[in-house]
């Protein structure tokens, strides 16, 4: 990091106010406005909110003779008492050198490739110096330390240095340059949360909490601030949930009668026997559907636990009572194994089931509409293609949106909204999101999972394999071909990355078709294939006439190869362990023991270690919470997909501040139905808005 000292301390902007825009700030040029509108900070206003996401800490100031080589960050207090550069005789590289003395005893100190610095830096000025240690033949050597010249009140070097997200250009030092003067303004700002709900949680103000985050004085003042601003996003995120909640069991919804006698003989007409998860939930569905308030439920499920069977049952008791049903899916691929699964299960009680997808040819989508404008057609299954204006139900009772969390949030809220009275909706998702998340993400939801396996499927057997294994896994597949079984193999990209080094789909297919299994029929299919070059490559793995089928993610979901016996994943390490679980159970769907093979593309021990618990682990819900624990919520479950706002302090994680928060906004609701008693909380709560359909 380059390191400058600091320019003279401004005093407080009394002149600034909190829309002034950036480019009006000392410091602040077009080139550096650009960058820091690359952050989403535009006014001063944004600055102050763009929070720290952690501190360096370099108060402890030791003698120069204390210092240890290491990584260790250290700090000293020393005076400059020779300072020179010169180039080095190979590299040519410019090296900034000098000498500091303590009074007791000298060490040196370098800078590479910086060679401004050697007018920048005056000798005999006292400074605060902070870095690694290096060792050599003249002593300690501080590498390329940060520094800055002692004076009353240090701002980089001596503190609790925050340090703040960046962008290229724009380092944690110029923020902080830019933002302390402006601290006086952060009294201005609005506080979303009510007084007498921060004095009942014992918090501290949003100006209180802000200066604290900019300008910390200890590490349990940050934590108390910390606690503050973390608070406020889950009070806001549970407020909003709560209300729509309340305003979604107050209005008038479609009423679905619960026939016990129906559901009894639809589960005595199925082939197999509920487990008893899939009976609980599909009891809760049903007594839901029959309430007056609409429906708002997510059914979640490990891979193969039965969610489809649950779902047709929901849509059988709407058709029972004169209502119809959409099912939306994510890809193709997973709507027609849906529309097949439906129709399997529906067509003998009288269920007319159709499919529309954007390989529809139009004679048949004419037909198709018409049909469900008519009432003729009680369960259409497809993919956004639902959400299109010419979809238009006779009498829309209940909707089914698979793996919500692919679709954005305009496109659930548009289905949802094809009746003139609020349609049952039961979400899906094969995607286990822990409990402590899901409460979070869908606290207006109610939640049914589905943790068994139904009677007959096989626990598919997991190994990671590395360079030196891929002979023996490759003489393995070849003997399950021979035994009359078939293979996916999945790689993470379509082409090949010359950065990224990894292996891809087109190149894969192209090396094991001539070199490896030259004798075999090995297709390839990926998502930016045509719709139908798509389905004609599916339909022949799935009859069976190729015998492996190299593919990316888009077999995630929804592929079901009963014959398919093993699942090798190319650069698994790429993929979160949840994702993996996902594609574990692609097989394992029929009757012969099934095998998933993740292939490691680097010699990396973390994760080793990551591969070797998907190995360890059957249970895609323990996984889910150990892939949360290891790449946090966003990357989890995608907060953009979920329409979140970003939460820049907050642990989606922290049950202990969910529930407080949670108990809190109920409290406020039950004084503040109409959240009109505290402006600044009704303007906080826009940004949820969309979220929770709360226009």
């Amino acid at each position: 990091m380059t390191s400058h000292p600091a320019p003279p301390r401004a005093g407080p902007v009394f002149s600034a106010r909190l829309d002034t825009p950036v480019e009006r700030l000392a410091g602040v040029g077009p080139r550096q406005a650009a960058r820091l509108a690359k952050l989403g900070l535009h006014t001063v206003r944004d600055l102050l909110l763009h929070l720290p996401r952690r501190y360096e800490d370099t108060r402890e100031v030791i003698p120069l003779a204390s210092l240890v080589p290491g990584n260790e960050v250290q700090t000293v207090r020393a005076r400059l008492a020779r300072v020179s550069s010169r180039r080095t005789p190979y590299k040519r590289m410019a090296l900034v050198e000098a000498t500091l003395d303590d009074g007791v005893t000298t060490a040196a100190a370098v800078w590479f490739n910086q060679p401004f610095l050697v007018r920048q830096l005056r000798e005999g000025e006292e400074l605060l110096l902070s870095g690694k240690v290096k060792w050599e033949r003249r002593g300690p050597v501080l590498q390329s330390p940060e520094f800055e010249r002692v004076s009353g009140d240090q701002l980089h070097v001596g503190r609790l240095a925050p340090v703040y997200p960046e962008t290229g250009g724009l380092t944690s030092r110029y923020l902080r340059e830019r933002i302390e003067p402006l601290l006086p303004l952060v009294e201005l700002l609005a506080d979303p949360l009510p007084e007498p709900v921060r004095e009942e949680e014992g918090l501290l103000t949003l100006g209180e909490a802000l200066h604290t985050l900019h300008a910390p004085e200890a590490p349990d003042l940050v934590d108390r601030a910390r606690e503050r601003v973390g608070f406020e996003e889950l009070f806001l995120l549970q407020l909003a949930a709560q209300r729509a909640r309340r305003r979604r069991l107050s209005g008038d919804g479609v009423v679905v009668p619960y026939d016990p006698e129906l559901a009894r003989g639809f589960a005595a007409s199925l082939p197999f026997r509920l487990t008893d998860g899939q009976r609980l939930a599909a009891h809760a569905i049903l007594t839901d559907m029959s309430r007056p308030g609409p429906m708002n439920r997510l059914l979640q499920g490990d891979v193969g636990s039965g969610k489809t069977v649950v779902a047709a049952m929901a849509a059988l008791m709407a058709h029972h009572a004169g209502f119809q049903t959409l099912v939306m899916a994510p890809t193709e691929i997973l709507a027609r194994q849906h529309h097949a699964t439906l129709d399997g299960l529906l067509a003998p009680h009288g269920v007319s089931v159709r499919l529309l997808i954007g390989a529809t040819p139009v004679r048949a989508r004419r037909e198709i509409l018409g049909g469900v404008a008519a009432g003729h057609d009680t369960l259409l299954v497809g993919t956004h293609a639902l959400t299109e204006d010419e979809v238009r139900p006779a009498a829309l009772g209940l909707v089914v949106v698979d793996e919500q969390h692919r679709f954005g949030v305009a496109q659930r809220q548009k289905v949802r909204q094809k009746s003139t009275a609020v349609a049952n909706f039961l979400a899906m998702t094969a995607t286990p999101i822990p409990r402590s998340l899901a409460l979070t993400l869908y606290g207006d939801v109610n939640h049914s999972e589905l943790r068994e396996m139904p009677p007959g499927r096989i626990p598919v057997a997991t190994a990671v394999v590395g360079p030196e294994g891929r002979d023996d896994a490759y003489a393995f597949v070849r003997a399950e071909v021979a035994e009359g079984r078939q293979v996916f193999v999945l790689c993470p990209l379509v082409e090949e990355s010359d950065t990224l080094g990894v292996r891809s789909a087109t190149s894969e297919h192209e090396r094991l078709s001539s070199e490896v299994f030259p004798d075999l029929r090995v297709e390839l299919l990926h998502g930016r294939m045509p719709s139908r070059e798509k389905e004609e490559r599916m339909g022949r793995f799935a009859t069976g006439q190729a015998d492996v089928l190299v593919t990316t993610s888009v077999v995630e979901v929804g592929v079901d190869v009963p014959n398919a016996t093993i699942m090798v994943v190319e650069g698994a390490e790429r993929f979160g362990l949840a994702q993996l679980h996902q594609f574990r159970g692609r097989v394992g769907r029929g009757v012969h023991a099934s095998h998933c093979l993740l292939f490691q593309g680097s010699p990396d021990p973390a994760g080793r270690q990551r591969l070797e618990e998907v190995a360890r682990t059957r249970s895609g819900f323990d996984l889910a919470e150990l892939d949360l624990r290891m790449r946090g919520p966003g990357d989890v479950i995608g907060l953009r997909q979920h329409g979140l706002p970003e939460m820049r302090v907050a642990d989606l994680l922290d049950q202990v501040l969910m529930e407080r928060a949670r108990a809190a906004a109920e409290r406020w609701l039950d004084i503040d139905p109409a959240l009109d008693r505290h402006p600044p909380l009704a303007e906080a709560m826009n940004a949820f808005r969309a979220v929770f359909d709360l226009d």
